[in-house]
C-alpha cells in the first residue's frame, strides 16, 4: 500500500516522484522497462522556450495564440532545471546560452519576426537580430542567414543523467521504484485504485499516469480517452570538436536543432521522421538522416569537417495542439494525468512539480494556470 503510485520510469515520472517523496508523501514509482530507456533517455536535451517554428507554419498564428499561455509554463521548467541540481545533488550539465532561430531570406525573418510578436506578448524575452548583430553574437552561423530571432533563456541539459537523477534523489526522501513492472489493468476499489502488474498489485489512494507513449493504454483503464500521439524521429550525433556551436540552433527554413555538448559533440535533431520495422519499432531513415544533416550543414558551414558518429531512432510523445495535459481526469478521481507533448524534456520538472502539488490538494508553488491544461 502507498499513497500513491506512479506509472512511467521517465522524466515526468521521475520528476513527480521526486517532489512527492521530498513532500513527504508515501509513494511508489512502477515502470515497465528501465528508467529512462524511452523518450526522456533518448531526446536531445534541448531546453526550449521558444513556441516551435515548424508547427507555427503548420498551423499558423491562430494556433499560435492558443498555445502561448503556455510559454509560462516551459519558463518555470527551465527555472527549476537550473534549481534541479542543487536539489538532486547531480550535474544534469544545465546550460542557457540562448536560442538562436536563424532566417536565410526576408520571408523567413518575416514570419520569424511574426512569431516573435506572440511570444513577447505572452511575456518571452525575444531579441530579433540582423545580419551584423547576427554576425557578431553567433560567427559560427552561415553568412548567407540574414537574421534571428534570440531567446536568452533556452538551453540544454543531459538527458542520459536526468531522469535517474531525479529517481536516485527520489529514493533518497523514502520513495520506492520498481521495474520490469508492465501495468495490465487498474480498478477502482472503494476510496482506493489496484494497479496491477505482470508481477504484483499495488494499491493506492492516488495514481499519477505519467507514463509517455504508454499514457494513454494507462488512462483507457479508468475510461479516460486521451488525445495522445507518439511519433518516430531520429538524431545524429557527431565527434567531440573544439568549441563550435555555442547557442540552441534552429532553422526557420527546415527542421533542424542543433547544440553542442559539454564533451564537445555536437547533437543535430529537430524532428526529422524515423521509419516503423515490422514490430513497431523506430528504425533510422538514410533520407531524413540526409535532409537533416544537410540543413545543419547550410546553417553551420563549420560542420562539414566533422565526423558523424552516430544516428538513433527514437519517440516523441504529441498532442495535435501541443498543450500539456495535467491534473485530474475527470470521471476518475483519485487519477492524476502528467503529459507534457513534444517539449516534455524541457517541461519535465514543471510538470512534475504540479502534479505532485495538485495530488495532494495543494496550489502548485509556480506561478501558472493549471485551468488551461485540465485533461
Amino acid at each position: 500500500m502507498a499513497e500513491v503510485i506512479v506509472v512511467g520510469g521517465g522524466i515526468a515520472g521521475c520528476t513527480t516522484a521526486f517532489y512527492l517523496a521530498a513532500d513527504g508523501i508515501d509513494v511508489l514509482l512502477v515502470e515497465q522497462g528501465d528508467l529512462n530507456t524511452a523518450a526522456s533517455g533518448t531526446n536531445a536535451g534541448s531546453l526550449h522556450a521558444q513556441i516551435q517554428h515548424e508547427p507555427f507554419l503548420e498551423l499558423g498564428e491562430s494556433w499560435a495564440r492558443q498555445f502561448a499561455p503556455a510559454v509560462p509554463f516551459f519558463l518555470e521548467s527551465i527555472s527549476l532545471w537550473q534549481q534541479a541540481q542543487r536539489l538532486v545533488d547531480v550535474d544534469l550539465e544545465v546550460s542557457l546560452d540562448g536560442g538562436l532561430l536563424v532566417a536565410a531570406d526576408g520571408e523567413q525573418m518575416r514570419q520569424v519576426e511574426a512569431k516573435a510578436r506572440i511570444e513577447q506578448a505572452c511575456g518571452l524575452t525575444i531579441e530579433l537580430l540582423d545580419r551584423g548583430e547576427l554576425e557578431v553574437r553567433a560567427p559560427y552561423i552561415a553568412r548567407r542567414m540574414v537574421g534571428a530571432a534570440f531567446c536568452p533563456t533556452e538551453g540544454k541539459a543531459n538527458p542520459l543523467v536526468a531522469a535517474p537523477a531525479f529517481a536516485r534523489a527520489a529514493e533518497q526522501r523514502g520513495a520506492r521504484i520498481l521495474r520490469n513492472q508492465r501495468v495490465v489493468d487498474i480498478r477502482r476499489v472503494a476510496a482506493e485504485y489496484e494497479v496491477a502488474t505482470e508481477h504484483a498489485t499495488h494499491r493506492a489512494r492516488r495514481v499519477v499516469d505519467a507514463a509517455g507513449m504508454e499514457a494513454g493504454r494507462i488512462a483507457a483503464f479508468v475510461g479516460a480517452s486521451l488525445p495522445i500521439q507518439a511519433f518516430p524521429i531520429q538524431l545524429t550525433v557527431t565527434e567531440p570538436v573544439a568549441p563550435l556551436v555555442r547557442h540552441l540552433v534552429y532553422s526557420a527554413r527546415e527542421r533542424l536543432t542543433l547544440k553542442q555538448t559539454r564533451l564537445g559533440t555536437i547533437l543535430i535533431g529537430g524532428g526529422w521522421p524515423s521509419r516503423l520495422d515490422g514490430q513497431g519499432r523506430p528504425q533510422v531513415s538514410a533520407q531524413s538522416l540526409s535532409r537533416n544533416l544537410a540543413v545543419a550543414l547550410d546553417t553551420v558551414p563549420a560542420l562539414a569537417r566533422v565526423d558523424v558518429m552516430r544516428t538513433w531512432a527514437a519517440i516523441v510523445n504529441g498532442t495535435a495542439n501541443w498543450l500539456p495535459l495535467l491534473g485530474e481526469v475527470p470521471g476518475a478521481p483519485g487519477f492524476f494525468l502528467n503529459y507534457v507533448p513534444w517539449m516534455g524534456f524541457t517541461g519535465g520538472p514543471a510538470g512534475g512539480r504540479i502534479v505532485a502539488s495538485l495530488v495532494q490538494g495543494k496550489p502548485p508553488p509556480v506561478s501558472f494556470d493549471c485551468s488551461r491544461f485540465q485533461p
